[in-house]
């Protein structure tokens, strides 16, 4: 996966915002409701860097990765940084940021979550 592609994908779940705050923070982030679930670094040095959240048993095995980090300020939490996303597998990266998204659905209270995917479950 480009960063194209991840921008798109993150974009293709349901209630999903984008939003870009300008220096000193320099990101784009992606959000349910008010819970990010994933980010880019839009500035450089650290341009298209992207971050999410990870179990803790993940957070340690991704962080024993070449070019995955753990996420600066965000670490403590569990949230790693990819370094450049093309040199992860793209089904794999799926299935992270999916799990990223559906944790952060499911911190938001049951009927936001049921306003957000339509009403059904």
């Amino acid at each position: 996966m480009n960063v194209a592609s991840v921008k798109q994908f993150c974009r293709s779940f349901a209630g999903v915002t984008e939003k870009i705050s300008g220096h000193p923070a320099n990101i784009l982030t992606y959000s349910v409701a008010d819970k990010k679930f994933a980010y880019f670094k839009t500035s450089e040095p650290e341009q298209w860097r992207f971050s999410f959240r990870a179990t803790p048993q993940r957070f340690l095995e991704l962080t024993d990765q070449p070019g995955i980090r753990p996420a600066r300020y965000m670490h403590r939490f569990h949230w790693v940084t990819v370094v450049k996303v093309a040199s992860m597998d793209e089904a794999y990266l799926r299935e992270l940021i999916q799990w990223s998204y559906d944790t952060a659905l499911s911190a938001l209270p049951k009927k936001v979550q049921r306003e957000i995917r339509g009403g059904d479950s």
